[in-house]
């Protein structure tokens, strides 16, 4: 299954995948927040784009796209270009350097995230095999 990043249609494919892969399942299994993913304009996004997407013990309950965030606090914020976050996927950009690179800016609790890097680098992967084409 592949289908372009972003769109509802693809966070629909992620939540199929992170439902049905026994490893992330496991690897996951502690990690309990749900995220948004705040795409940037640049050359190729036009309009900025929020993905919602509620993870819970290795599952994931819920994926919408957003219209604006308003007073919602998910418990990860991830902002950055639509390029940046399809570099990601498409393993061009290693996650933990965009991170530390500030290629991709994250609002949360840190010591959560790297407390839990391999869930973070394995739903990476997930996101990234549903991931075939690009606007």
């Amino acid at each position: 299954m592949s289908a372009v990043f972003p769109s509802l249609e693809w966070l629909e494919e992620l939540k199929e995948k992170l439902n049905t892969d026994e490893k992330y399942a496991r690897v996951a299994k502690n990690w309990e927040g749900d995220m948004l993913c705040q795409l940037d304009p640049d050359d190729t996004l036009t309009e900025p784009m929020f993905l919602y997407i509620d993870l819970w013990h290795g599952k994931c309950r819920e994926v919408a796209v957003w219209d604006e965030v308003g007073d919602k606090k998910p418990a990860f914020v991830m902002k950055a270009s639509y390029g940046n976050f399809l570099s990601v996927l498409r393993g061009d950009l290693d996650p933990m350097q965009a991170m530390l690179t500030r290629k991709l800016g994250v609002k949360g609790n840190m010591a959560v995230m790297m407390r839990n890097v391999p869930t973070v680098l394995d739903f990476v992967r997930c996101a990234g095999e549903v991931t075939d084409e690009a606007l």
